[in-house]
């Protein structure tokens, strides 16, 4: 079983000019994440714009990324995002079924569930497979409240468990579950702001977004590699950059595409609505952007 742990990129949706799922892209991007050596991938993530994909998209898609991924050593993950429960655990079941390393699990958050039918969403979809199942728990995106007690219950029951905590800021979230649960595997999304600090807490890796991975990637080992201070200096620089970006989730997608595209990676920034416009600022804000890290995305 492949760990799940390091740096993660969530893969943007790629669509070609006229709005189309972009096949070729994503395979295209799924390849140079391998290449330049991601720990692991996730796809369908909110970066991947899932809610504007349909069904048979996300189908075809899994299917093109799992066939990509398995034979390399990074892990697969697919996100299981639906509202409905019983979608969710055939989804889950399904995606296992497919050979998901991981799964990551979005619990319903669309007309304000209690904690009792969130608790038994996400129990519903532990029991289902035995793959891991990242919890994610991101309430600014959702506007859900999940207390803490319900993640450090569900970790001591379901070993299989790990969490994507994204709270801002997530450090007291993060500290309160390891003090309730300290065998709690924990990984950071929103652009890896507070990935050192998670880091030191004891999480075990982050997931950003796949536009310039090649930094997280750097940071990580300079990290995982006893250069604390060499570590810090470089996630300072580029958080100038991802804390603007990150001030609504359609504009860190919008930049994350444009940056793609620019880079050649895809072959458009194409991003479906309703979608984010850029001012003139964050337009130069790319360009300074790209100069400044030229070396690490050559």
């Amino acid at each position: 079983m492949k760990v799940i742990q390091g740096v993660c990129p969530v893969i943007a949706g790629p669509f070609t000019q006229n709005g189309d799922v972009d096949y070729a892209g994503l395979e295209a991007l799924v390849r140079h994440l391998i290449g330049i050596g991601a720990h692991g991938m996730t796809l369908f993530g909110i970066a991947s714009e899932f809610h504007k994909l349909t069904d048979r998209e996300k189908e075809e898609m899994a299917e093109r990324f799992l066939a990509i991924i398995k034979p390399s050593p990074a892990f697969s993950m697919l996100s299981v995002t639906d509202h409905s429960t019983e979608v969710a655990v055939r989804r889950a079941r399904h995606y296992q079924a497919m050979g998901a390393d991981c799964l990551m699990l979005l619990p319903p958050f669309f007309l304000g569930p209690n904690v009792d039918h969130i608790r038994r969403h996400m129990h519903a979809v532990l029991e289902a497979v035995e793959i891991p199942v990242l919890v994610q728990y991101a309430p600014g995106e959702t506007k859900l409240v999940i207390p803490v007690e319900e993640m450090a219950g569900i970790a001591a029951k379901y070993p299989h468990a790990h969490f994507k905590i994204e709270p801002n800021p997530p450090m007291d979230y993060i500290r309160a579950l390891l003090a309730l649960a300290p065998d709690s595997r924990i990984l950071l999304g929103y652009a890896g702001l507070y990935m050192l600090d998670v880091l030191e807490a004891g999480g075990k890796g982050t997931m950003p977004g796949c536009s310039f991975a090649e930094i997280y990637l750097a940071i990580h080992a300079l990290w995982t590699g006893g250069k604390q201070d060499e570590a810090r200096s470089l996630h300072e620089k580029l958080m100038h950059y991802v804390r603007r970006w990150m001030s609504h989730a359609e504009f860190i997608i919008r930049v994350e595409k444009i940056i793609l595209a620019r880079r050649g990676i895809l072959g458009s920034d194409y991003c479906r609505e309703p979608a984010w416009e850029l001012a003139g600022e964050d337009a130069a804000s790319i360009d300074r952007f790209l100069a400044e890290f030229a070396e690490y995305l050559s």
